[in-house]
């Protein structure tokens, strides 16, 4: 990269962490979206999971036509610049949100809400092949690290707190104010694409660096000689799997009379709890992994695991009224995460395999148990998926070399998982019942401590 001047890159860069918030916001949505869409057009749980078919199955096609394109004309990205690929994914990620208003508005089709959502999938595709390289690059390389764990810090936060106004605005606000049940995701949706195309004014006036890669283009597949990427694209696949599928389940969970028998509304509410507990772990994480000394770092750790619940509880005690007496319940799973980072010793793969156990026993006792037991487990399982991510994919790229580049773009294919996994729990709930079909997630927990003990390991030197 070259830079002919010094420029001040504080405001796009404070455009970019924005950009982080509203993709995990809108892809959040989607939890809210299911049960709104399934009471509207009476779907099965099936159908209702297609939501996410459409969404995370557009995050596949989108990385593979990529995929074929890098391997036969070179990175186009590069070729046409990150900032130019972040207004792309923008322009196209909006148009997508304002096609939710003929969707509800002319059409009144649930087809159309797919076709509208398959289109945001594809823009945020692009979006997640550009904006993470090119937040590293608006800054000095020292610090690069430290600006992409704020980014994704402010993507758990859109996560978390999405579900809350989400779920206030479809499923109350414009409930209230339109005459047709799909009416009131229009308006939200219509104000998403107007903040979007913003952004993208915004970016596209900014003075932001040329970044050209001089990295040789592999047109070979040498990265899936590598068994510890081959083992990393099946972890990926299974974590962003069970992650959404959880998610998009909750609410249908939650109503349950055997559990709490919410309404949608009060449902989406506990739903920032499971997202939250990704941001609250992804901030322990990022202390637990640094050079710091391990009584400055836990010291750090409990006072930022202190913040962060605060920071949801005051969210949905100031949106909802969820007072203290009703989520207390939740501070056992942090301390319990805590002290598992303590003992996952700053070691990814021994952190994934203790997460991944601690998960595969939350979800096990809410299947198999009632009431608030089965609610909290539930829901603390966002604690222990929030570093899976981030290792899965530092271990699997791990000794690859010259085809890092290529193993990433597989990696981030198989996000596949969160198209083929919802539909599949929902298939089951229509059959065996909601709280049985969570069992779908409990074979990828299962996949993910084999991959932190042992998968991880096989590595192929070329």
């Amino acid at each position: 990269m070259q830079q002919t001047n010094k420029t001040n890159y504080t405001y796009p860069l404070i455009t970019l962490t924005t950009l982080f918030f509203m993709w995990g916001f809108i892809t959040v949505l989607n939890d809210i979206l299911i049960p709104y869409l399934k009471g509207v057009f009476e779907l099965t749980h099936f159908q209702a999971n297609l939501v996410q078919f459409a969404f995370f199955g557009a995050y596949f096609i989108g990385s593979l036509i990529y995929f074929i394109l890098s391997l036969t004309l070179g990175d186009p990205i590069n070729k046409i610049g990150y900032k130019n690929g972040i207004l792309i994914g923008l322009f196209i990620s909006a148009i997508a949100c304002f096609l939710f208003y003929p969707a509800a508005n002319t059409f009144h089709s649930f087809g159309v809400f797919l076709g509208a959502l398959f289109l945001l999938g594809i823009g945020f595709t692009i979006l997640q092949i550009a904006a993470n390289p090119y937040v590293a690059i608006l800054g000095s390389p020292e610090t690069a690290s430290s600006r992409l764990n704020l980014s994704q810090a402010f993507n758990s936060l859109g996560t978390t707190i999405a579900p809350v106004l989400g779920g206030f605005f479809i499923f109350e606000y414009f409930a209230t104010n339109s005459n047709s049940g799909a009416q009131s995701v229009k308006i939200p949706y219509l104000i998403i694409g107007i903040v979007l195309i913003l952004l993208m004014v915004f970016i596209w006036f900014s003075k932001l660096p040329v970044f050209k890669s001089t990295e040789h283009i592999e047109t070979k597949a040498g990265a899936l000689k590598h068994p510890n990427l081959v083992f990393g694209m099946l972890a990926i696949f299974f974590y962003v799997g069970a992650e959404v599928a959880i998610g998009s389940n909750l609410v249908s969970f939650l109503k349950l009379p055997q559990i709490v028998g919410f309404t949608d509304s009060e449902a989406s509410n506990y739903l920032a709890y499971y997202w939250g507990g990704a941001m609250i772990g992804r901030f322990l994480g990022a202390i637990s992994l640094s050079a710091m000394k391990k009584t400055s770092k836990y010291l750090l750790m409990l006072l930022m695991a202190v913040l962060t619940f605060l920071l949801i509880f005051v969210v949905t005690w100031y949106m909802k009224g969820l007072t203290f007496d009703k989520v207390w319940y939740y501070l056992i799973f942090i301390v319990i995460n805590y002290f598992m980072f303590m003992l996952g010793r700053s070691i990814a793969s021994r952190t994934l395999a203790y997460f991944s156990v601690l998960a595969f026993l939350l979800l096990l006792t809410a299947i198999f148990t009632s009431g608030m037991v089965s609610m909290w487990c539930m829901l603390a399982i966002g604690l222990f998926n929030s570093i899976m991510w981030s290792n899965i994919f530092t271990l699997a790229i791990d000794g690859l070399g010259r085809f890092t580049s290529q193993g990433s773009s597989l990696l981030v294919m198989m996000i596949l998982g969160g198209a083929l996994l919802p539909p599949l729990q929902g298939m089951c709930a229509d059959t065996f019942g909601v709280q049985a079909a969570f069992a779908v997630p409990l074979f990828s927990y299962i996949y993910l401590v084999f991959y932190g003990l042992k998968g991880y390991k096989l590595k192929t030197t070329l």
